[in-house]
């Protein structure tokens, strides 16, 4: 136990006593047990509380019947967050046995769409949507007296958010609201640094767990064949090594189903009993799974089983390393489940199931080598989730600003951001982030944002009955035998409808299509109750749609829900589209959206390059919002015809819905086109086009090299950038500006005597003695060249110099045929050691050239002929 206190555990343990020998004996042996004097003293001064208890200790059910049975929370209602329905009623259940009362009295549990409490109820095991939900309309939990959030190393994003609401009500006005928090793997430091600031220090409480060895078994090299016949083919050894029942995990429902085929059809475990255990299953079907059997079991579960169940007499553990994990897709704005490798931690807790009641074995299926790389935590849910609903509720809750908020990680910024954007896309928020009459509406919905608005949409189009239908298949596991699912929603609402009004239909699975009918049922329900809520006037009875017409509904409202996935055919009779926000898509081929070049994205698979559209629905433009559409001309550059050209675009979004061709005029956005375009190649045509502009560059470089006493303006990339932005102010092509007046413009950067200082110290030209003004050659970072007839300097001693006599001029001293025949820099000793030489070769091969014996006293000529 860590704190600042020394607490008096005596005073609680006679409380904690009366809770060890209720209807079941064996809880005085859990070991959750020796910590529960400390947890209610702690509790009695309302301390927050970190217990930390390995799976099977015993504390989701002995902590709250404790805190019950010693009248800790007499004045009001203890509520017990599990993350997971299952979990949920499956403690509940624990808890009234337990407790010798009926299910829905003093215990009772509320998940979503399923409710068994009363006004009698004092423990409440809840997930931690429904609490969020009445903190919404209970912003301070006036009649709750302590809340317990259990599991919370899973770190969901509705436990982060309940977190930091219980803190900032007890940081405010509720400092006597009890919170305790548990976990199997919890790092209690975070939360206890989190948790700081209230009134009375949290404390931190540890108790050993009762387990027994597991001999850990890894797969010697990575598998490439499917799980399923990873499974069955360890299964034997599992079933032969150990003797009690042997539990599975795999990443799925669909897993679980292929894995159980394969078990049946190859008659593996013909003598055992096979139970499949996963979050949608029904109340009754959970409690036969983990209802003692017989027969040794194999038990096909997914992560549920990991922490938030129990599972009695389980001696083996088959682990196939994978689970399906709700993450955030920004390509396509929506979360979804994604299969992905567990963490270290959640492999030594799956582990774990084999070594609680005797000695176990389990059976990971990867290298061990590759176990060092698998991540040690799970990433919390907040740092990979959808962030929609969390800042609806902090709307609901008047947090203007999301990162104010009390959290113990906080979101990123950009989710943050992106769900603002969805939300008033949606027009649950408004310009100022306060949550809208339709915000309100759609909080009271316990589906993804999107999908409520679809349903409010759907009920003010008077569809509301087949949207709850498609709105339940959006949410909930598809009824649909594999390979026979309907190819859109409308078809696939239609065939649940035949079903529903007792015709024949094939190709559904009964259990999950039950499932649907509930569902739909329960959101009709409460979307009545929120527009009763909201004040609006009963509708009456509407008249009858015709099949086609609700279809139409349909669409249209759900393209008031993915407002963002709308998407355009990229050509008429194409498979393929470019979405909002500029992802390309493909849609598979049983959609069906006829020839309409608009449609609506509902469920994408992000993979390759074009995500795959598995489910679309046709739209017209006429249905789009105007709020959202724009007509803009934007010039655009043609890189055939090298200019930039204009078009009128029409845009839903940021997608082009049509575009028209218009006449291209200079323009500052035309400007920044062109000049966008022409920087990568500008040097290489200016070479070409505009030498005289690129010597003056260079003459200006030189001079600002050799002589910065000249105090010149300076000339580099940055302001001939500046000159080239000036110059696309009034130009369309990449022609007109290779022709444009670059020189002067250039010039016109410098004064006139900063003009003459760069004539003086680096001059364009030099006179000669046979009276020809000689270009030089300006290169960065090389001597200024000149190339002359070695005839015109005959009578000049000295290499000539500039930029105040700093810098000699290196001579190519040219031949008759206009070739170097010596490169100079010292024209003095030219003449006096090479000069001879030079002149006995070219006299003999250019006889009518003039090749003075004395350079020095010659006459020059331009031209290299013997003077007349």
């Amino acid at each position: 136990m860590l704190g600042d206190e020394r607490w008096d555990l005596d005073l609680h343990e006679s409380a904690a006593r009366s809770v060890l020998n209720p209807h079941d004996p064996g809880s005085e042996d859990l070991p959750v047990a020796g910590v529960l004097p400390a947890i209610l003293q702690a509790v009695g001064k309302s301390a927050p509380v970190i217990l930390k208890a390995p799976p099977g200790a015993g504390k989701t059910s002995l902590v709250p019947i404790s805190l019950l049975q010693a009248g800790l929370v007499a004045d009001g209602q203890l509520v017990l967050v599990q993350p997971r329905r299952l979990a949920a009623r499956g403690a509940a259940r624990r808890i009234a046995h337990l407790t010798g009362s009926k299910l829905g009295q003093q215990v009772g549990y509320q998940v979503r769409f399923d409710r068994c409490a009363s006004p009698q109820t004092k423990l409440l095991v809840v997930t931690p949507g429904i609490l969020l939900r009445r903190l919404a309309e209970d912003p301070l939990l006036e009649n709750v007296g302590c809340v317990i959030l259990d599991e919370f190393h899973e770190r969901s994003l509705e436990l982060d958010l309940t977190l930091g609401m219980i803190d900032r009500i007890r940081s405010t006005l509720r400092p006597e609201l009890n919170l305790i928090i548990m976990s199997a793997t919890l790092d209690p430091a975070p939360l206890l640094k989190f948790l700081r600031s209230s009134s009375v220090p949290p404390i931190s409480v540890e108790c050993q767990g009762r387990s027994f060895p597991v001999n850990v078994h890894y797969t010697p090299s990575r598998s490439r064949q499917p799980i399923e016949q990873s499974v069955v083919e360890t299964l034997p050894d599992a079933l032969d090594q150990t003797s009690g029942d042997v539990l599975v995990f795999l990443p799925g429902v669909g897993e679980i189903k292929r894995v159980h085929q394969r078990i049946d059809s190859q008659g593996i475990a013909s003598d055992f009993q096979v139970d499949e255990l996963y979050g949608d299953l029904s109340a009754e079907s959970q409690d036969a799974v983990l209802a003692p059997s017989e027969h040794r079991k194999i038990v096909l579960a997914t992560n549920v089983a990991e922490t938030s169940v129990t599972i009695p007499g389980v001696t083996a553990v088959i682990d196939t390393g994978w689970a399906r994990v709700m993450t955030f897709n920004a390509a396509v704005g929506m979360p979804s489940l994604r299969m992905q490798p567990i963490s270290q931690a959640s492999a030594e807790q799956r582990a774990g199931r084999a070594g609680r009641t005797a000695p176990g074995a389990a059976w990971r299926l990867w290298p061990k080598p590759s176990h060092a790389a698998r991540p040690k935590h799970d990433l919390p849910e907040i740092q990979r989730a959808d962030f929609s609903a969390a800042a609806m509720m902090l709307a609901a809750w008047g947090e203007r600003d999301p990162f104010d908020f009390p959290w113990l990680t906080p979101p990123a910024v950009e989710s943050v951001a992106r769900a603002k954007q969805l939300l008033s896309w949606l027009g649950a928020i408004d310009s100022a982030d306060k949550l809208t009459a339709i915000g309100s509406r759609m909080l009271r919905l316990p589906v993804h944002p999107r999908v409520a608005r679809f349903l409010i949409a759907a009920e003010d189009l008077q569809v509301a009955e087949d949207a709850a239908i498609a709105a339940a298949l959006l949410t909930e596991r598809t009824p649909f035998v594999s390979g026979n699912v309907p190819s859109d929603l409308a078809s696939q609402v239609e065939t649940l409808q035949q079903f529903f009004q007792r015709k024949p239909v094939a190709n559904l699975l009964v259990a999950a299509t039950k499932n649907i009918q509930r569902v739909a049922d329960q959101l009709l329900r409460i979307l009545a109750s929120s527009r009763s809520g909201a004040g609006s006037e009963d509708r009456g009875d509407v008249a009858p749609i015709a099949l086609g017409e609700k279809e139409e509904r349909l669409r249209r409202s759900l393209l008031l829900a993915y407002p963002d996935r709308v998407a355009k055919r990229r050509s008429r009779d194409s498979d393929k589209g470019l979405m909002v926000g500029g992802r390309g898509v493909r849609m598979i081929a049983a959609n069906r959206i006829g020839a309409s070049e608009l449609f609506v994205c509902i469920d994408v698979d992000d993979k390759g390059t074009d995500a795959v559209v598995r489910m679309a629905a046709p739209i017209e433009r006429d249905w789009l919002s105007q709020d959202w559409m724009q007509s803009v001309d934007e010039p655009f550059y043609d890189p055939t015809r090298q200019a930039v050209i204009a078009r009128r675009r029409d845009y839903f979004h940021d997608l082009i819905l049509t575009e028209s061709p218009l006449e291209c005029k200079p323009s500052p956005a035309v400007a920044e086109q062109l000049a966008t375009f022409a920087r990568p190649m500008l040097w290489e045509w200016m070479n070409d086009n505009q030498r005289s502009a690129i010597a003056f560059v260079t003459r200006v470089r030189f001079v600002a090299h050799w002589m910065p006493e000249a105090d010149l303006p300076r000339l580099d990339d940055d302001a001939i950038d500046d000159v080239l932005v000036q110059l696309c102010q009034s130009r369309t092509t990449i022609r007109s500006l290779q022709t444009a007046p670059w020189l002067e413009h250039l010039k016109s950067r410098f004064d006139y005597p900063a003009l003459q200082r760069i004539d003086k110290h680096a001059p364009e030209r030099l006179i000669v003695p046979s009276g020809n003004a000689i270009r030089i050659e300006y290169q960065e970072g090389k001597p200024p060249i000149m190339a002359v007839r070695l005839q015109e300097l005959f009578g000049w001693g000295e290499t000539p110099r500039i930029a105040a006599g700093k810098v000699p001029i290196q001579l190519h001293l040219l031949g008759p045929n206009g070739r170097p025949q010596q490169i100079s820099e010292d024209l003095a000793s030219f003449w006096k050691h090479t000069y001879a030489n030079v002149r006995k070769d070219l006299r003999r091969r250019y006889p009518k050239h003039h090749w003075p014996e004395d350079p020095l006293i010659a006459q020059a000529t331009r031209n290299g002929l013997k003077p007349r």
